[in-house]
Protein backbone atom coordinates (compact mmCIF):
# COMPACT_ATOMS: atom_id res chain seq x y z
CA UNK A 1 0.00 0.00 0.00
CA UNK A 2 1.53 3.34 -0.95
CA UNK A 3 1.87 6.22 1.43
CA UNK A 4 -0.98 8.01 0.06
CA UNK A 5 -3.44 5.01 0.15
CA UNK A 6 -2.74 4.25 3.41
CA UNK A 7 -2.75 7.43 4.94
CA UNK A 8 -6.22 7.95 3.32
CA UNK A 9 -7.51 4.45 4.19
CA UNK A 10 -6.51 5.75 8.08
CA UNK A 11 -8.61 8.68 7.66
CA UNK A 12 -11.51 6.73 6.37
CA UNK A 13 -10.74 4.54 9.40
CA UNK A 14 -11.12 6.98 11.59
CA UNK A 15 -14.22 8.83 10.93
CA UNK A 16 -16.26 5.27 11.32
CA UNK A 17 -13.81 4.70 14.14
CA UNK A 18 -15.47 8.32 16.01
CA UNK A 19 -19.00 7.54 14.87
CA UNK A 20 -19.55 4.49 17.03
CA UNK A 21 -16.75 5.48 20.21
CA UNK A 22 -17.35 3.31 23.68
CA UNK A 23 -18.89 5.63 26.79
CA UNK A 24 -16.07 6.08 28.98
CA UNK A 25 -16.44 3.75 32.13
CA UNK A 26 -13.79 2.92 35.12
CA UNK A 27 -12.51 -0.17 34.26
CA UNK A 28 -12.00 -2.07 37.75
CA UNK A 29 -8.31 -2.06 39.30
CA UNK A 30 -7.03 0.40 36.82
CA UNK A 31 -5.90 2.50 37.54
CA UNK A 32 -5.22 1.72 41.24
CA UNK A 33 -6.76 4.16 44.04
CA UNK A 34 -3.49 6.71 44.50
CA UNK A 35 -1.26 5.44 41.75
CA UNK A 36 -0.05 7.94 39.54
CA UNK A 37 0.03 7.92 35.49
CA UNK A 38 3.33 8.92 34.01
CA UNK A 39 3.44 10.44 30.01
CA UNK A 40 6.77 10.60 29.21
CA UNK A 41 7.59 13.76 26.18
CA UNK A 42 10.62 12.59 24.73
CA UNK A 43 11.03 16.61 23.93
CA UNK A 44 12.18 19.78 25.80
CA UNK A 45 9.36 21.72 27.79
CA UNK A 46 7.34 24.18 25.55
CA UNK A 47 7.54 21.79 22.45
CA UNK A 48 4.35 21.44 20.98
CA UNK A 49 4.76 17.88 22.19
CA UNK A 50 4.83 18.87 25.24
CA UNK A 51 1.74 20.62 25.14
CA UNK A 52 0.32 18.25 23.67
CA UNK A 53 1.70 15.69 26.54
CA UNK A 54 0.26 18.52 29.26
CA UNK A 55 -3.29 18.81 27.88
CA UNK A 56 -3.67 14.96 27.82
CA UNK A 57 -2.51 14.77 31.26
CA UNK A 58 -4.19 17.47 32.79
CA UNK A 59 -7.84 15.68 30.80
CA UNK A 60 -7.17 12.49 31.30
CA UNK A 61 -6.26 12.60 34.88
CA UNK A 62 -9.91 14.76 34.91
CA UNK A 63 -11.73 11.78 33.28
CA UNK A 64 -10.26 8.82 35.19
CA UNK A 65 -10.42 10.12 38.35
CA UNK A 66 -6.65 9.62 38.83
CA UNK A 67 -3.43 11.47 39.22
CA UNK A 68 -1.45 11.93 35.70
CA UNK A 69 2.05 13.53 35.80
CA UNK A 70 4.37 14.73 32.71
CA UNK A 71 8.14 13.31 32.57
CA UNK A 72 10.50 15.25 29.95
CA UNK A 73 12.84 12.96 28.81
CA UNK A 74 15.14 14.61 25.96
CA UNK A 75 17.62 13.78 23.47
CA UNK A 76 18.17 11.57 20.31
CA UNK A 77 15.83 13.25 18.21
CA UNK A 78 13.02 11.46 21.32
CA UNK A 79 15.07 8.08 21.00
CA UNK A 80 15.50 8.65 24.83
CA UNK A 81 12.59 8.88 26.38
CA UNK A 82 11.32 6.53 23.98
CA UNK A 83 13.50 3.46 25.00
CA UNK A 84 13.03 4.87 28.28
CA UNK A 85 9.00 3.78 28.06
CA UNK A 86 9.70 0.31 26.08
CA UNK A 87 12.22 -0.82 28.58
CA UNK A 88 9.05 0.43 31.81
CA UNK A 89 7.19 -2.31 33.64
CA UNK A 90 4.29 -2.94 31.26
CA UNK A 91 1.90 -1.85 33.88
CA UNK A 92 -0.14 0.87 32.11
CA UNK A 93 1.61 3.44 34.09
CA UNK A 94 4.30 4.55 32.00
CA UNK A 95 3.01 6.16 28.63
CA UNK A 96 4.75 7.53 25.90
CA UNK A 97 3.46 10.98 23.74
CA UNK A 98 4.06 9.63 20.25
CA UNK A 99 4.55 11.94 17.30
CA UNK A 100 5.74 11.75 13.60
CA UNK A 101 9.91 11.33 14.91
CA UNK A 102 8.20 8.05 16.85
CA UNK A 103 8.48 6.58 13.66
CA UNK A 104 10.30 8.49 11.08
CA UNK A 105 13.42 8.65 13.77
CA UNK A 106 12.79 4.70 14.10
CA UNK A 107 12.77 4.23 10.22
CA UNK A 108 15.87 6.36 9.58
CA UNK A 109 18.11 5.74 12.16
CA UNK A 110 20.09 2.77 12.67
CA UNK A 111 20.71 3.92 16.10
CA UNK A 112 17.46 4.80 17.51
CA UNK A 113 17.40 1.61 19.50
CA UNK A 114 14.30 1.09 19.81
CA UNK A 115 11.26 -1.03 17.53
CA UNK A 116 7.96 1.55 17.34
CA UNK A 117 6.08 -2.09 16.28
CA UNK A 118 7.29 -4.95 18.43
CA UNK A 119 8.17 -2.69 21.52
CA UNK A 120 5.10 -0.76 22.10
CA UNK A 121 1.49 -1.35 22.57
CA UNK A 122 -1.29 1.29 21.19
CA UNK A 123 -3.47 2.77 23.14
CA UNK A 124 -4.96 5.65 20.77
CA UNK A 125 -3.88 8.25 18.56
CA UNK A 126 -5.26 11.52 19.89
CA UNK A 127 -4.80 14.26 16.67
CA UNK A 128 -3.33 14.74 13.81
CA UNK A 129 -2.78 17.99 11.20
CA UNK A 130 -0.22 18.64 7.95
CA UNK A 131 3.04 20.29 7.79
CA UNK A 132 3.26 23.36 5.51
CA UNK A 133 5.79 24.46 2.70
CA UNK A 134 7.22 27.85 2.51
CA UNK A 135 9.44 29.76 0.73
CA UNK A 136 11.47 32.47 1.00
CA UNK A 137 9.52 35.38 -0.66
CA UNK A 138 12.34 36.37 -3.38
CA UNK A 139 12.04 32.61 -4.89
CA UNK A 140 10.67 33.18 -8.01
CA UNK A 141 7.66 30.22 -7.67
CA UNK A 142 4.21 30.50 -6.62
CA UNK A 143 3.31 27.28 -5.74
CA UNK A 144 4.83 23.32 -5.66
CA UNK A 145 4.33 23.16 -9.56
CA UNK A 146 7.10 26.09 -9.89
CA UNK A 147 9.12 24.62 -7.24
CA UNK A 148 9.44 21.70 -8.42
CA UNK A 149 10.22 22.93 -12.17
CA UNK A 150 13.00 25.44 -10.60
CA UNK A 151 14.58 22.31 -8.89
CA UNK A 152 14.37 20.62 -12.00
CA UNK A 153 15.79 23.04 -14.30
CA UNK A 154 18.57 23.95 -11.35
CA UNK A 155 19.35 20.79 -10.05
CA UNK A 156 21.32 21.00 -6.28
CA UNK A 157 20.89 24.65 -5.87
CA UNK A 158 17.53 24.88 -3.94
CA UNK A 159 18.27 24.45 -0.34
CA UNK A 160 16.09 23.07 2.14
CA UNK A 161 16.06 23.35 5.89
CA UNK A 162 14.64 20.70 8.25
CA UNK A 163 14.15 20.76 12.20
CA UNK A 164 17.38 17.96 11.75
CA UNK A 165 18.19 14.49 10.13
CA UNK A 166 15.53 11.89 10.25
CA UNK A 167 12.69 13.13 11.09
CA UNK A 168 9.60 14.10 9.42
CA UNK A 169 10.67 17.32 7.84
CA UNK A 170 13.16 15.88 6.51
CA UNK A 171 11.97 12.72 5.12
CA UNK A 172 8.53 14.26 3.96
CA UNK A 173 11.66 16.00 1.60
CA UNK A 174 13.09 13.06 0.35
CA UNK A 175 9.43 11.77 -0.36
CA UNK A 176 8.90 14.47 -2.23
CA UNK A 177 12.51 14.14 -4.03
CA UNK A 178 11.50 10.43 -4.91
CA UNK A 179 8.35 11.06 -6.64
CA UNK A 180 9.70 14.40 -8.38
CA UNK A 181 12.97 13.13 -9.49
CA UNK A 182 14.53 15.72 -8.35
CA UNK A 183 18.03 16.96 -6.59
CA UNK A 184 17.74 19.47 -3.81
CA UNK A 185 20.42 19.96 -1.29
CA UNK A 186 18.95 19.33 2.74
CA UNK A 187 20.23 21.47 5.33
CA UNK A 188 19.22 19.85 8.80
CA UNK A 189 19.07 21.93 11.97
CA UNK A 190 18.76 22.12 15.32
CA UNK A 191 14.56 22.72 15.24
CA UNK A 192 12.73 24.56 13.21
CA UNK A 193 13.26 27.68 13.82
CA UNK A 194 16.75 28.66 13.24
CA UNK A 195 15.53 27.62 9.69
CA UNK A 196 12.97 29.64 9.06
CA UNK A 197 15.21 32.95 10.25
CA UNK A 198 17.78 31.45 7.63
CA UNK A 199 15.06 30.88 5.12
CA UNK A 200 13.95 34.61 5.64
CA UNK A 201 17.57 35.43 5.08
CA UNK A 202 18.12 34.27 2.33
CA UNK A 203 20.31 31.43 3.32
CA UNK A 204 17.67 28.50 2.02
CA UNK A 205 15.02 28.88 -0.09
CA UNK A 206 12.18 26.48 1.73
CA UNK A 207 10.70 24.57 4.66
CA UNK A 208 8.13 22.77 5.86
CA UNK A 209 7.19 23.36 9.45
CA UNK A 210 3.73 22.64 11.71
CA UNK A 211 1.49 25.20 10.86
CA UNK A 212 1.50 26.82 13.71
CA UNK A 213 4.81 27.24 13.73
CA UNK A 214 5.13 29.00 10.70
CA UNK A 215 1.57 30.95 10.62
CA UNK A 216 3.07 34.00 12.10
CA UNK A 217 5.77 34.76 9.63
CA UNK A 218 3.28 33.62 6.52
CA UNK A 219 0.38 36.15 7.82
CA UNK A 220 3.11 39.06 8.19
CA UNK A 221 4.07 38.26 4.56
CA UNK A 222 7.93 37.17 5.90
CA UNK A 223 7.56 33.57 4.09
CA UNK A 224 5.25 32.91 1.54
CA UNK A 225 2.81 29.25 2.03
CA UNK A 226 3.36 26.74 -0.92
CA UNK A 227 0.79 24.07 -0.09
CA UNK A 228 0.01 21.87 2.83
CA UNK A 229 1.84 18.42 2.91
CA UNK A 230 -1.73 16.10 3.42
CA UNK A 231 -4.33 15.27 1.23
CA UNK A 232 -6.79 17.79 1.81
CA UNK A 233 -6.80 21.31 2.85
CA UNK A 234 -6.26 22.82 6.56
CA UNK A 235 -8.95 24.83 8.33
CA UNK A 236 -5.94 27.20 9.33
CA UNK A 237 -5.00 27.91 5.76
CA UNK A 238 -8.05 27.71 4.06
CA UNK A 239 -5.69 29.66 1.32
CA UNK A 240 -3.45 26.98 1.13
CA UNK A 241 -3.83 24.53 -1.62
CA UNK A 242 -3.39 20.55 -0.61
CA UNK A 243 -0.88 18.29 -1.94
CA UNK A 244 -3.50 16.64 -4.01
CA UNK A 245 -4.54 20.30 -5.72
CA UNK A 246 -0.89 21.42 -6.34
CA UNK A 247 -0.89 17.85 -8.46
CA UNK A 248 1.22 16.09 -6.10
CA UNK A 249 -1.62 13.59 -5.36
CA UNK A 250 0.74 10.46 -4.49
CA UNK A 251 1.96 13.29 -0.86
CA UNK A 252 -0.57 12.40 1.55
CA UNK A 253 1.70 13.60 4.96
CA UNK A 254 0.54 14.36 8.53
CA UNK A 255 2.30 15.06 12.13
CA UNK A 256 0.20 13.03 14.58
CA UNK A 257 0.23 12.74 18.14
CA UNK A 258 -0.56 9.47 20.25
CA UNK A 259 -0.23 7.54 23.27
CA UNK A 260 1.94 4.50 23.37
CA UNK A 261 2.46 1.81 26.37
CA UNK A 262 5.33 -1.08 26.82
CA UNK A 263 4.70 -4.27 25.14
CA UNK A 264 2.91 -6.57 27.27
CA UNK A 265 0.93 -4.04 29.08
CA UNK A 266 -2.72 -5.71 30.18
CA UNK A 267 -5.40 -5.18 28.19
CA UNK A 268 -7.82 -3.64 31.11
CA UNK A 269 -5.75 -1.28 31.29
CA UNK A 270 -5.24 -0.39 27.60
CA UNK A 271 -9.23 -0.37 27.00
CA UNK A 272 -9.48 1.99 30.19
CA UNK A 273 -7.11 4.30 28.66
CA UNK A 274 -8.04 4.58 25.49
CA UNK A 275 -11.82 4.84 26.01
CA UNK A 276 -10.48 8.19 28.03
CA UNK A 277 -8.36 9.41 24.87
CA UNK A 278 -11.55 9.32 22.94
CA UNK A 279 -13.98 10.78 25.67
CA UNK A 280 -11.10 13.82 26.11
CA UNK A 281 -10.57 14.14 22.08
CA UNK A 282 -14.37 14.57 21.97
CA UNK A 283 -14.95 17.49 24.55
CA UNK A 284 -15.29 21.00 23.37
CA UNK A 285 -12.59 22.48 24.89
CA UNK A 286 -10.25 20.10 23.62
CA UNK A 287 -11.78 20.76 20.44
CA UNK A 288 -11.01 24.54 20.54
CA UNK A 289 -7.85 23.60 21.49
CA UNK A 290 -6.71 21.29 18.30
CA UNK A 291 -8.08 24.15 16.52
CA UNK A 292 -5.50 26.60 17.58
CA UNK A 293 -3.29 23.90 17.03
CA UNK A 294 -4.33 23.55 13.57
CA UNK A 295 -4.50 19.74 14.28
CA UNK A 296 -7.96 17.85 14.11
CA UNK A 297 -9.10 15.01 16.66
CA UNK A 298 -8.60 11.71 15.16
CA UNK A 299 -10.42 8.47 17.91
CA UNK A 300 -9.91 5.02 16.99
CA UNK A 301 -9.37 1.69 18.69
CA UNK A 302 -5.60 0.31 19.70
CA UNK A 303 -6.01 -1.89 17.09
CA UNK A 304 -6.66 1.03 14.79
CA UNK A 305 -3.66 2.73 15.75
CA UNK A 306 -1.37 -0.03 15.81
CA UNK A 307 -2.16 -0.35 11.77
CA UNK A 308 -0.91 3.14 11.55
CA UNK A 309 2.06 2.89 13.40
CA UNK A 310 3.17 0.03 11.55
CA UNK A 311 2.03 1.16 8.26
CA UNK A 312 3.85 4.47 8.59
CA UNK A 313 6.76 2.32 10.24
CA UNK A 314 6.86 0.80 6.68
CA UNK A 315 6.57 3.56 4.61
CA UNK A 316 9.07 5.56 5.65
CA UNK A 317 11.43 2.77 5.78
CA UNK A 318 11.16 2.57 1.74
CA UNK A 319 11.46 6.24 1.79
CA UNK A 320 15.25 5.72 3.37
CA UNK A 321 15.57 2.84 0.80
CA UNK A 322 14.81 4.58 -2.27
CA UNK A 323 16.96 7.65 -1.35
CA UNK A 324 19.80 5.51 -0.17
CA UNK A 325 19.91 8.13 2.92
CA UNK A 326 22.39 7.05 5.66
CA UNK A 327 21.58 9.05 8.98
CA UNK A 328 23.67 8.42 11.84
Amino acid sequence: MTLTARLSRRNSLVLLAASALPAFAQTPGFPAAGKTIKIVVPFAAGAGTDAMGRLMAQRLGEVMNSAFVVENRTGASGAIGTQFVAQAAPDGYTLLLAASPFTTVAASLPSAGYDPVQQFAPLGMIASGPLVWAANTNLPVSDMAGLIKLARQKPGVLNYGSAGAGGINHLVLELLKSRTGTFITHIPYRGVAPAVMDMIGGQIQFVTGTVPALLPFIKDGRIKPLAVTSARRSAALPDVPSMAEAGFAGIDVQNYFALMAPTGTPPAAVNAINAAINKVAALPEVLARFKLDAVESAPGSPALLGSFIEADTRAWRNVVKMQNLKIE
